[in-house]
């Protein structure tokens, strides 16, 4: 059968099944998915050799197999035609579909079911545990959107081919293109080591001696944690860091810097600036993690290579061009120079 011949016959399928939308609904995707391969095995009926499986694996992609054809069923009871798909490393992919179309049936609003060509139709990819494809089919007759395969320079036969290691050096292109001043944590590197760890903890949970060494390292790279009282996002850095880099959950960030217990913990009433208080009491603790953090971490939040014995001039730079109302170098690590 040629590939016309094929989308001839999914535009009589998604009539026929845009009627019964309208007339009686479908209320599950179970339902829907179950009358697609109904509705394609009756069409196929005279055609030899392609016979829908309604015993396929569940996991199975894409969900109905005709030879070198394949269906993946989306349905929605909104009134959208996007979707969260399968997972980009498509370990359950059938090898025999060499053409991957979408049926989508659409509840919301004026019930209907639409196909689409699968490849033109997944615009994004997102995460959850997995990367998974979001997928979407245009208005009709819409026309210029790119599907993600031509935003990242690859086609989907052969980002499909592709180990997960491949696939995920387009996926952090693309991602930080469009993400350019965000942090990906949840995407790693191909030679990043570090990995999410399971037990998310708390930081109001950690030893007094983790809560230290944690505020520290933040400190030490994400220096913008000195701006202005009123900066916007400028904790947001840290946050990021300790949650990637180490599992740490913080609820309240502002309170790991500025806050009277950890600037003023002996209650002394002297005043003063408490980030600068904050900072002064973390001395010690800043200059053990800029000889021993990883220079990675340096060129991810900073941007550039920082030798161990040079990080703490280089930080005092920085935060000299971020505070406000005060100068760091005239009161930070003052015998350390």
């Amino acid at each position: 059968m040629k590939r016309s011949d094929f989308e001839r016959l999914l535009d009589v399928c998604c009539g026929s099944l845009t009627h019964e939308a309208r007339k009686s609904g479908f209320k599950t995707s179970l339902q829907f998915e179950n009358r697609v391969r109904e509705v394609l095995d009756d069409l196929l009926k005279d055609e030899k050799g392609m016979r829908v499986d309604f015993d396929s694996p569940p996991q199975a992609f894409p969900d109905i197999a005709l030879g070198e054809y394949g269906v993946e069923v989306k349905f929605t009871l909104a009134d959208t035609w996007k979707s969260i798909a399968n997972s980009i490393q498509e370990s359950q992919r059938v090898q025999s579909v060499k053409y991957i179309y979408i049926v989508f049936g659409k509840m919301g609003g004026k019930p209907e079911v639409r196909w689409g060509d699968y490849e033109k139709s997944v615009i994004h990819v997102r995460t959850s545990h997995v990367p998974r494809f979001e997928v979407e089919l245009p208005p009709k007759g819409a026309t210029g959107r790119k599907s993600l395969f031509e935003l990242m320079g690859v086609s989907y036969s052969d980002f499909s081919k592709m180990g997960i290691n491949d696939k995920m050096k387009y996926v952090r292109a693309y991602a930080r293109k469009i993400h350019p001043n965000e942090r990906l944590w949840w995407m790693g590197d191909e030679n990043d080591e570090h990995t999410l760890p399971l037990n998310i903890r708390l930081y109001t949970n950690l030893s007094d001696a983790d809560k230290i060494r944690y505020r520290a390292e933040a400190l030490l790279l994400c220096p913008k944690i000195l701006k202005s009282g009123r900066a916007k996002k400028k904790y947001d850095d840290a946050v990021m860091f300790l949650l990637s880099y180490h599992g740490v959950l913080c609820h309240q960030a502002r309170d790991l810097f500025s806050a009277g217990s950890v600037a003023n913990p002996s209650n002394d009433d002297n005043g003063g600036l408490y980030i600068m208080r904050a900072v002064k009491l973390l001395e010690a603790d800043m200059l053990k993690a800029a000889k021993s953090m990883d220079d990675a971490l340096f060129v991810e939040y900073w941007g550039e290579s920082v030798a161990p014995k040079n990080r703490i001039r280089r930080w005092l730079e920085k935060a000299d061009a971020i505070a406000v109302g005060w100068k760091p170098s005239a009161v930070l690590f003052r015998k350390h120079k």
